[in-house]
């Protein structure tokens, strides 16, 4: 038996002679939609080993040089507040910056040292998170794409219960490959070798109940043809359509979770549509700007040490109305 080339899955329209029914359409769709999801779902992934490259080597090394410039500025402001050639009006300016500096440094990047600073500056109605408060960063982006939810793990323990209750259609299929390419049945050596392979690929299909790969296998080694699939029952069909249709679930599912996670990770809308693509553009526009505002702070560092510098710069500096929440 020799493998054919590629043949896609579907239900022919056999030249307008017969139109297909609704089982046959949903079927089209499905195959369809599943086929594009697993296009992403691979953009996916391989994306997130070159972002998480990129993140490791470019950005976290930026946001160290960045932190440690704003900290320097932090210690020029704690300098100031300190120094008596500062009015009143000077000081109130600079307890409201090293409040706010100080807590994103402390809570948001972990600098625990600068806690006492935190502590020294910080006004009445901030509230100390506990340790079980977590801010989102790029730097923990890999580590919540592992973390499971409550969800998840509720889904994956219904899946390890239903693995017993497979889908008699998909075990069909299984079966009948199985029945065909079978290596130890073939006595021919390279043949046996091919066999193996394509068995490899039969088993981690079943595994994942793919059905569309099961039914491309068929076609591939020439198990079944156009014909077969046109003439599907449509019994047959509503079996099939139901285990593609939780296929593309479980696909969406899988795409929506790395999604939210790097939503959240930068403040995005979930709503907001999201893509490989975007991703690694957004990366490189976030530390086009880390080094621009890097550029910004060493300036800004080395002008404030001059006293006189600093306070005008105060004088101009205007501390941000809050909004009321309701």
């Amino acid at each position: 038996m020799t493998l054919s080339t590629h043949k896609i899955v579907h239900i022919a329209d056999e030249a307008k002679k017969k139109k297909l029914s609704k089982a046959q359409k949903q079927f089209n769709q499905l195959i369809k939609k599943i086929a594009d999801q697993k296009k992403l779902l691979l953009e996916w992934q391989d994306t997130l080993p070159q972002y998480n490259q990129r993140l490791s080597e470019s950005y976290t090394p930026l946001m160290t040089k960045f932190n440690n410039q704003r900290i320097e500025w932090l210690h020029l402001l704690d300098r100031a507040y300190n120094n008596k050639d500062f009015s009143n009006a000077d000081k109130k300016k600079l307890r409201h910056l090293l409040n706010e500096l100080s807590h994103e440094l402390v809570f948001s990047h972990g600098k625990e040292e600068l806690k006492e600073l935190y502590n020294k500056y910080a006004q009445e109605s901030d509230f100390v998170q506990g340790d079980d408060f977590e801010f989102s960063s790029p730097e923990k982006t890999h580590a919540t794409l592992e973390k499971k939810t409550a969800k998840q793990l509720e889904k994956q323990a219904k899946q390890q219960q239903e693995q017993e209750k497979i889908s008699k259609s998909i075990q069909s299929v299984y079966r009948q490959l199985v029945a065909s390419l079978h290596p130890d049945r073939e006595p021919d050596e390279q043949e046996r070798e091919r066999k193996t392979k394509l068995m490899q690929k039969v088993n981690v299909a079943y595994g994942k109940k793919d059905l569309l790969q099961l039914l491309e296998l068929q076609l591939a080694v020439e198990q079944i043809d156009q014909a077969h699939l046109n003439n599907l029952s449509e019994d047959r069909l509503k079996h099939f359509n139901k285990v593609l249709q939780e296929q593309f679930n479980e696909l969406s599912e899988e795409i929506e979770d790395i999604e939210s996670a790097f939503k959240r990770q930068m403040n995005l809308s979930l709503a907001i549509h999201l893509s490989p693509k975007y991703l690694m553009k957004n990366l490189d526009e976030a530390m086009k700007d880390l080094q621009r505002s890097i550029k910004g702070l060493q300036t800004n560092n080395k002008a404030a040490k001059e006293s006189a510098i600093l306070k005008s710069w105060l004088k101009s500096y205007q501390i941000p109305k809050t909004v009321d929440s309701f």
